[in-house]
């Protein structure tokens, strides 16, 4: 909920900065109200230093934007960048919602859940990829999940397609790199395909693949099906090459597993439900009562 108070802390441009928030990244980040269209924003105002050279610096803003013009239901929109007093500032939508950091809370999540946020986030990344931009900082901490349940994926590393780590080196939200971008490479689209990958891997394991090769998260929840092994062993592959080569293949092999599942039905459909033996030996039980009752009830009429 907003603060019953609205008297702004300060301003730039025509955005009154109601409240410092927690930035993430580098520079300040603040809420803020649009004077001229009477909406609550978030602005980023990032540090003097950041993009010092002239020409860096209009590439980052022309790249910011082309992020305006960029329009999916599961990226941050961008709404405004620009500059006053020598600072970048870059303004995009206010999210209500929590990290999804804190939906894992460090649990294996719902199998149906993790892949439906998963489809989400490949889905966004595969329009971003077709723009021409690489994220290179996706992680847990840094996607928000508004209070509708939908993955947001936030702007800035998209506007500077090198995350934070061009202005702030110890900013950068860098967990969930891939083993290429360890060693120093610079990140291409299956870099993004590992760091979604990786996230499923956890959403479904509790725990993060190690970059020498990954163990099939089944072998830590017995309720992720063969198909989802797969298709997620394949997305976080050390090696590159052996990646899923596309964003829009990741999501669509998923779409198709999900299909599989609403077909299938079953135990997915819950975290820490029975397995099928014991559904069975319980069905099996009350057959087994029914049939005895009925044969009580005919000796009892004979």
């Amino acid at each position: 909920m907003e603060p019953t108070t609205t008297a702004p802390i300060g301003a730039i441009a025509h955005y009154n900065l109601l409240e410092r928030l927690d930035p993430a990244g580098p520079g300040d980040l603040y809420r803020a109200r649009d004077t001229h269209r009477g909406r609550t924003v978030t602005v980023r105002v990032l540090p003097a230093a950041f993009e010092a050279d002239p020409d860096t610096r209009q590439a980052f803003v022309s790249r910011a934007q082309t992020m305006i013009a960029m329009s999916h239901p599961n990226v941050t929109t961008v709404f405004d960048v620009g500059e006053q007093d020598g600072r970048l500032y870059l303004v995009f939508e206010f999210l209500k919602g929590q990290s999804l950091r804190a939906e894992m809370a460090g649990r294996a999540m719902n199998v149906r859940r993790a892949v439906e946020l998963a489809i989400q986030m490949a889905d966004a990344i595969a329009d971003a990829h077709a723009a021409g931009f690489v994220h290179g900082g996706l992680s847990p901490d840094s996607i928000v999940i508004t209070a509708k349940g939908h993955a947001k994926i936030p702007p800035l590393e998209f506007a500077t397609r090198g995350g934070f780590e061009q202005s702030d080196g110890v900013s950068r939200l860098s967990d969930y790199d891939s083993p290429e971008e360890a060693r120093g490479e610079a990140a291409d689209e299956r870099s993004d395909i590992y760091s979604i990958g990786a996230m499923l891997y956890e959403m479904l394991s509790a725990r993060r693949p190690p970059h020498r090769g990954a163990a099939a998260p089944s072998v830590s929840n017995r309720h992720v099906p063969p198909e989802i092994d797969d298709v997620v062993l394949r997305a976080v592959a050390p090696n590159p090459n052996s990646r899923l080569q596309s964003a829009a293949t990741l999501a669509a092999e998923l779409r198709s597993v999900s299909a599989i599942l609403d077909v299938r039905g079953g135990a997915s459909d819950e975290d820490h439900g029975e397995p099928p033996a014991a559904n069975v030996s319980r069905a099996l039980i009350m057959t087994a009562l029914i049939l005895a009752a009925i044969g009580l009830l005919v000796w009892m009429v004979a």
